[in-house]
């Protein structure tokens, strides 16, 4: 599969580019709003062609699918224009800025006959997958999840302090331990939490939420754009614990591992680098040239928004509120 990448942001330079071109895929194009910055990264990153100008790209371009990083309040726009050219997309988290627009998303690319895949790479590590079985097969029953994923941010112009750009922590990095604790919980029935803009950017810098289940069990999430890094997730149960650290972001290079006890035996389990990156392409584009869906699909984006919207609201409420309906 041939990739055009839209614009030259971080991620895309130095995570996902690279991961594309160590699988079996290729970077075929690059576009920027500036023609010069394009050209520069595509004779840095050896990628045969570069333009000015996103749609152009899409249209001109040797390329089956895209690559979106833009700013979260861009995802659906560009994402259907890419659409429209046929063109199939990898497109970065949150996949748009609310579940509506998720939804609608979803059925314009299928409208399409392309594609659409949310890039949450940590899904692909083959950690979250082991901590996932350790917890179902060796594990009790599940009491509480506690997700947290924070990092220090020190440019006031940064995009995501913008609230036109759906910036704030919650959709930046808070969508991952919301995604975490998920992953062990499923989806929950009521959210409440409490924000903070120590920017006074019109967005939320830290955000402490819980997300509640009916039969009792409980997960807490927080993020946070103050403060030094932090991201891990610890699962409670009635006969031990799993806990993992610096879970959703991992360097190539970097061995990683997890801990768990079970009835007071403690283990732990230690894994060799690999780049999540390349295999989230891997799988994304695997499926699509094999003609099945996704590996992330709609409903697993929609479960993870609807919650996020959940949080966000009871935010600016300032009471819980039910997940469901947020659609």
């Amino acid at each position: 599969m041939r990739f055009g990448v839209i614009s030259t942001a971080k991620i895309g330079r130095e995570d996902v580019i690279p991961g594309i071109q160590k699988s079996d895929h290729t970077v075929a194009a690059i576009s920027s709003r500036d023609a010069d910055r394009a050209r520069q990264v595509a004779d840095d990153l050896g990628i045969e062609s570069a333009y000015g100008d996103y749609e152009t790209m899409f249209a001109e371009a040797d390329i089956d699918a895209v690559y979106n990083p833009l700013p979260n309040g861009l995802h659906a726009e560009w994402s259907k224009t890419a659409a429209d050219h046929g063109l199939h997309v990898l497109c970065e988290k949150p996949l748009t800025v609310d579940t509506a627009e998720a939804a609608d998303l979803f059925e314009y690319c299928a409208d399409q006959g392309v594609e659409v895949m949310e890039a949450f790479m940590y899904q692909f590590h083959p950690r979250t997958e082991r901590a996932r079985e350790i917890v179902n097969e060796e594990l009790g029953e599940i009491h509480t999840v506690d997700a947290s994923f924070k990092f220090p941010l020190d440019n006031p112009e940064n995009i995501r302090l913008d609230p036109d750009l759906a910036g704030g922590s919650l959709m930046d990095v808070g969508c991952y331990a919301v995604s975490a604790a998920r992953g062990f919980l499923g989806e929950p029935d009521r959210a409440f939490a409490h924000t903070r803009d120590s920017w006074d950017s019109g967005v939320d810098t830290n955000l402490a939420g819980v997300l509640s289940y009916d039969d009792g069990r409980v997960a807490s999430v927080s993020c946070g754009f103050d403060g030094p890094d932090r991201d891990y997730y610890r699962v409670e149960t009635d006969d031990g614990w799993l806990e993992a650290p610096n879970c959703f972001g991992p360097e190539h290079d970097q061995s990683v591992s997890l801990t768990y006890s079970v009835d007071g035996r403690e283990v732990t389990e230690t894994f060799d680098p690999v780049d999540h990156y390349e295999l989230q392409v891997q799988a994304f584009a695997d499926a699509v040239e094999s003609g099945a869906s996704p590996p992330l699909g709609r409903e697993e984006t929609l479960g993870n928004m609807r919650a996020i919207d959940a949080l966000a609201r009871s935010a600016e409420r300032g009471e819980p509120v039910d997940v469901a309906g947020s659609e």
